[in-house]
């Protein structure tokens, strides 16, 4: 029951409410806000109205009263390559903000959270936390693969195409071909891209319905799911089940295991890690060690696109998350008992599930790689960790020693590249973009696909103290902790200096003397970049991606 039928002192209270038009029997119903962030300009998020109506039945058949909220959302792949992505990873903390004040203030009793792209899944989860009423998520869905020449695309492949056409690979109508070709419907990017792996996340972390990060968004069965999202809250709210019951440690290793089976993004592990944060565990319960312990001991099953040639709607065609789920389970490696939005356990909720393609979702018998799809590397370069998406890695390039080719901005970066001045074996150093320096930490997709698109993709690496897109692939090497803005050693690095990368040995180093690099620190004083408004706040409050860059407590 609604917290507004109390009596007398909620007088005032309800007088609001039939201003809205309501009866005096939705007054008395239990309150649901379901938060969408449906917008025009996020192809992932245009359709989100559709969705939000269908949780509304759901939430209505069930018994309860629902109500649209809105929140706000970035699209990394438009935000991307200029300004704006400085922005991305920012508004996670102002969509969990959102998320908090919008159900604390209008009393809630239970919320339905809506999203699709990047950021927007990981900051609702974290105001779903701090709010702790029953919740339950459900995604846009996925964007159909894109068909070009008797193959498939996606946004990744596009961006590779502009490297294909700076370095004079392809001509502009070639180009053009790409471009009409590679984003055919709405929903997030078709790849096991951010989007994708944070809602398939959902999944494993007992917080969404099965099938929430596979099935396509064009698809009418999507509606069907929201409506059984919009159900199953109720439930939620009648057992008192709640987030903080849901999200505890054993959830969150359950979502890394499944995160290395798939080949997930690597910006996952900041979201894991933030959620982690939010959730007050400690280090000792969940680290970004924990997450490279799980990796060493978890195959990767899947290879998605950027990592291979197949996409999220075939995964849903194989399985999806939950034969994922019970392959795992089944050779001991998922923890079962863990809760889930369902009212029942992980082990009663796949106990059904099959892998109707072997070639997609290998048996841990056979799997592409006995260890997980991310690895964090440790090193004199990255004392405080770095992380790579080994899946995405060709294997001639696990190891590597190159000379460092220099820069203190992705812009600058991109202007070698285009100009043909990066040359096989060199190791690009991209610093000042961390979540401090850039600040923002921004998503480098750009860079990466440019060096695919003009053929160097398995002949040099790259090396950031900020991130990557879940679309990149090749030898990229993100997250660079601690980050050249707060003294980290990729801020002495040298035009020329030798840099070895080793992904078997987990290690990432510069080739320079202890003495010389304890020198060079000494000597240095980090740039900071001149910045206004919500940025200036951020650079603040903002602590290492090591910690999941979330604000200082």
């Amino acid at each position: 029951m609604s917290i507004f039928s109390n009596g007398a002192n909620m007088a005032a209270q309800r007088s609001l409410l039939y201003a809205l038009g309501w009866t005096e029997q939705e007054i008395k119903k239990p309150i649901v806000g379901v938060i969408s962030a449906q917008s025009d300009i996020i192809p992932g998020h245009m359709h989100l109205e559709e969705i939000a109506r269908a949780v509304s039945e759901g939430v209505l058949a069930a018994g309860g009263k629902p109500v649209t909220v809105p929140c706000i959302g970035v699209c990394d792949g438009i935000a991307m390559g200029h300004e704006g992505m400085k922005y991305s990873l920012p508004s996670r903390e102002i969509i969990a903000d959102s998320v908090e004040i919008l159900a604390k203030a209008h009393a809630f009793d239970a919320i339905v959270l809506i999203g699709n792209c990047d950021k927007i899944i990981p900051g609702m989860l974290l105001g779903a936390v701090r709010v702790n009423v029953p919740a339950a998520f459900v995604s846009g869905g996925p964007m159909l693969a894109g068909h070009k020449d008797k193959g498939k695309l996606s946004l990744s492949s596009m961006f590779e195409a502009v490297g294909a056409y700076t370095s004079g690979k392809i001509d502009e109508a070639e180009l053009l071909r790409y471009e009409c070709a590679a984003c055919p419907s709405c929903g997030s990017c078709s790849g096991m891209f951010t989007a994708n792996s944070m809602n398939c996340l959902l999944e494993a972390l007992g917080m969404a319905l099965p099938q929430n990060g596979t099935l396509p968004a064009v698809y009418s069965a999507r509606l069907a799911l929201a409506k059984r999202t919009g159900e199953a809250v109720m439930k939620l709210l009648e057992k008192n089940i709640r987030p903080r019951d849901i999200l505890t440690p054993k959830a969150l290793k359950n979502a890394v295991r499944v995160d290395m089976a798939i080949g997930a993004s690597s910006n996952s592990v900041l979201h894991l890690l933030a959620l982690a944060s939010e959730l007050g565990l400690s280090k000792s319960e969940f680290s970004i060690d924990t997450m490279n312990e799980i990796s060493r001991v978890t195959p990767n099953l899947c290879r998605l696109a950027p990592a291979g040639e197949r996409y999220i709607e075939e995964l849903d065609e194989a399985g999806g998350v939950s034969a994922v789920i019970k392959t795992l389970l089944d050779a001991g490696l998922f923890e079962g008992d863990a809760l889930t939005v369902s009212g029942v356990t992980q082990e009663e909720r796949t106990a059904g599930a099959l892998v109707t393609d072997p070639a997609l979702i290998r048996p841990v018998t056979d799997p592409y790689s006995p260890y997980g799809g991310l690895a964090v590397l440790h090193g004199n370069l990255a004392e405080g960790g770095a992380v790579v998406k080994k899946s995405a890695v060709a294997p001639e390039m696990y190891r590597h020693s190159g000379p460092a080719r220099v820069f203190d901005s992705e812009e600058e970066a991109m202007q070698a590249i285009s100009g043909n001045q990066i040359r096989p074996g060199d190791v690009v150093v991209i610093r000042y973009e961390g979540p401090k320096g850039g600040p923002g930490m921004r998503e480098m997709l750009s860079p990466t696909a440019s060096l695919v698109g003009a053929g160097l993709g398995g002949s040099v690496a790259l090396i950031t103290d900020g991130r990557f897109s879940g679309a990149t692939r090749g030898a990229a090497i993100g997250h660079v902790c601690p980050e050249a803005a707060a003294g980290g050693v990729i801020g002495i690095v040298k035009e020329g200096d030798v840099i070895d990368i080793d992904l078997e040995a987990g290690t990432v180093n510069l080739r320079v003397p202890e003495e010389e690099i304890a020198a060079r620190l000494a000597a240095f004083v980090p740039k900071q970049k001149p910045v206004t408004g919500y940025l200036k706040r951020y650079r603040a409050q903002v602590t290492s991606a090591s910690d999941g860059a979330v604000f200082k407590n």
